[in-house]
């Protein structure tokens, strides 16, 4: 029950269309009984005592109550229940994707994107066929049996009796196919999202399967899975299919009762001709909704399972959110950034230890470090991605967590190494953050991010269509992009995460230029590999498991003979001297 008082909640607004749908589906299914009510008048009453005065008006009343029913029917499909299904659909649909946008990393972690997929997909199709098909199935087969039962009752209840006597039968081998297949839809569900995981990541890492010439062995992955969703598939139908039978006969036996109940009655003279008939039309009544029950009950199991898969996306706890006493931020802020002692542990790991450092507003400042020393998690921590365990993230003197998200990342732009680029134009890509950008101050960001040259030789120039994550372009031009897009919405913070890991070393020298030249005052963080990249930096932090163990200037740092000076004789290749010094 609590898995329909749920769908019930995303009926709000929608409920009394729902209702009505049910309604008019109880009303028709009652209405079925109405014909074989006057098929036994027009047997007893018109064929048999040869009186042809009530046939006309019988037939059309039975023409009547056919095209009635038919049209209610429609009506309460097409109005009423379609449109209800559907609405409900939109909003949790756009309640799962909303719960999406605002989680954080670690949710995306334990959701990959396959399983989101089939989800958001496959998942709330049968939540739909649920509430218009299931839900108003249902409702038919019980109205039906009832009234139908209760008409058979009126008529004669030794005959109506004999006609449900299979029927606890019926009720057991259902009960005990529920017990079977529940655990089976909910494996089912399981294999299927494997499989849509297993499809999505080895179309995201195409490049990567090529690359490696591995398509044979992600072939047989996909297989494996495959098969896996086809067995489970396979024994589901098998469990069925020995259930089914055994109802149908069941359901059928109704049939033979009918017969030999209902000839040996008539015999006797204990039921008339029209009602004999009233029984055989009727028969199937009792029969089908009996019939439908194991149907009805697997697909219950089968939206019981969907929603819980679907449950524990919407329900997720939030990541990390606003507070309550989080304000806007409303004017633009000066840039200044300090970490006063951070520390940060995620999944029981320390990442970062005892950070503090500060970064005036307009200043440049470069981070360095091996790969796992803790920079990307630094800066996320100014975005607000992550929050600290311990110690404050300051902008202007505010911590971060004192302002809602989308105020602070609205001036904060960032450029990250792993560009996604959108299926969109280059022109739509630079202008992702603000949408209303006009044309020209989208050539002038291109132009800053040294991407204007290669954009012009596009074939279509800025309207060019990228393909999803930028197929076409090479590394560096997509950085070059992401790093317009970043430039764009004119930051008070501007984070690069080796963002000219890709380009020549012209080309980055060209970009750091237009950096040291905009025309909009920015803090810039610059997150690189290369020590070129620290050009005019007036603060160097070198990290290294999570702290901080060197910091400076150029010069103070190869003055210090530590790590940062065994990088940077590695990578210019030449021993430092006060003459090198002033070169480099």
């Amino acid at each position: 029950m609590s898995q329909v008082r749920w769908l019930w909640s995303y009926m709000k607004g929608n409920r009394a269309g729902f209702l009505a749908g049910v309604f008019l589906a109880a009303v028709t299914s009652a209405m079925v009984i109405i014909n074989p009510m006057l098929s036994q008048k027009l047997i007893d009453d018109v064929i048999i005592p040869g009186n042809t005065e009530p046939l006309i008006p019988l037939l059309v009343t039975m023409l009547i109550v056919q095209v009635t029913r038919l049209t209610l029917r429609y009506i309460m499909s097409s109005v009423f229940i379609e449109p209800a299904s559907n609405t409900a659909m939109t909003v949790l649909r756009r309640d799962m994707f909303e719960m999406v946008q605002g989680q954080d990393y670690r949710f995306l972690n334990k959701f990959p994107t396959g399983n989101l997929m089939t989800r958001i997909t496959q998942d709330l199709d049968r939540v739909r066929h649920t509430v218009s098909w299931v839900a108003v199935a249902l409702v038919d087969s019980v109205v039906l049996f009832v009234f139908a039962f209760t008409f058979l009752l009126i008529i004669n209840w030794q005959f109506a009796l004999c006609l449900t006597a299979v029927t606890p039968f019926i009720l057991l081998v259902s009960r005990r196919f529920m017990t079977i297949i529940r655990p089976r839809f909910v494996l089912l569900r399981q294999k299927l999202t494997n499989l849509g995981t297993a499809v999505t990541e080895n179309i995201d890492g195409n490049r990567v399967v090529k690359a490696f010439a591995q398509e044979g062995h992600e072939i047989s992955n996909f297989e494996k899975h495959n098969t896996e969703f086809r067995d489970v598939s396979c024994e589901n139908a098998l469990i069925a299919a020995r259930y089914q039978p055994i109802l149908d006969l069941l359901s059928n036996l109704l049939v033979i009762v009918t017969l030999l109940v209902g000839g040996l009655f008539l015999i006797q003279e204990r039921i008339s001709a029209g009602q004999y008939l009233a029984f055989s039309s009727l028969t199937w009544a009792l029969a089908n909704p009996l019939r439908m029950l194991a149907v009805i009950l697997a697909d219950l199991e089968r939206y019981n399972a969907t929603a819980t898969m679907l449950r524990e996306v919407v329900e997720a706890p939030r990541g990390f959110h606003d507070t309550p006493e989080a304000v806007e931020l409303s004017e633009r802020p000066a840039g200044s950034i300090e970490f006063r002692n951070v520390n940060l542990t995620i999944n029981g790991n320390p990442i970062l230890q005892d950070i503090s450092f500060k970064v005036g507003p307009g200043e440049t400042i470069g981070i360095l470090g091996s790969t796992g020393s803790g920079k990307t998690s630094l800066i996320n921590l100014i975005t607000h991605f992550y929050e600290p365990g311990s110690g404050e993230v300051l902008l202007d003197g505010v911590d971060v967590r004192n302002y809602t998200f989308s105020s602070l990342r609205r001036h904060i732009g960032m450029a990250m190494q792993e560009v996604f680029l959108f299926s969109d134009s280059v022109k739509g890509n630079i202008a992702y953050g603000r949408p209303d950008l006009d044309e020209e101050t989208i050539k002038k960001r291109a132009v800053q991010a040294d991407a204007d040259s290669f954009i012009r030789g596009m074939e279509n120039g800025y309207e060019t269509l990228v393909g999803e994550r930028g197929v076409g372009l090479s590394g560096g031009q997509r950085q070059r992009i992401a790093l317009a897009r970043a430039l764009a919405i004119t930051p008070a913070v501007l984070i690069l995460d080796d963002t000219t890991s890709s380009v020549d070393s012209e080309t980055e020298q060209y970009i750091q230029e237009q950096l040291r030249n905009l025309d909009f005052p920015c803090t810039k963080i610059i997150i690189a590999q290369r020590i070129s990249s620290f050009r005019g930096a007036s603060q160097i932090l070198v990290m290294d498991k999570g702290r901080i163990i060197e910091r400076g200037t150029h010069k103070e740092l190869l003055a210090n003979k530590g790590f940062y000076h065994h990088i940077w004789s590695l990578q210019y290749d030449v021993a430092p001297t006060d003459n090198t010094l002033e070169a480099k």
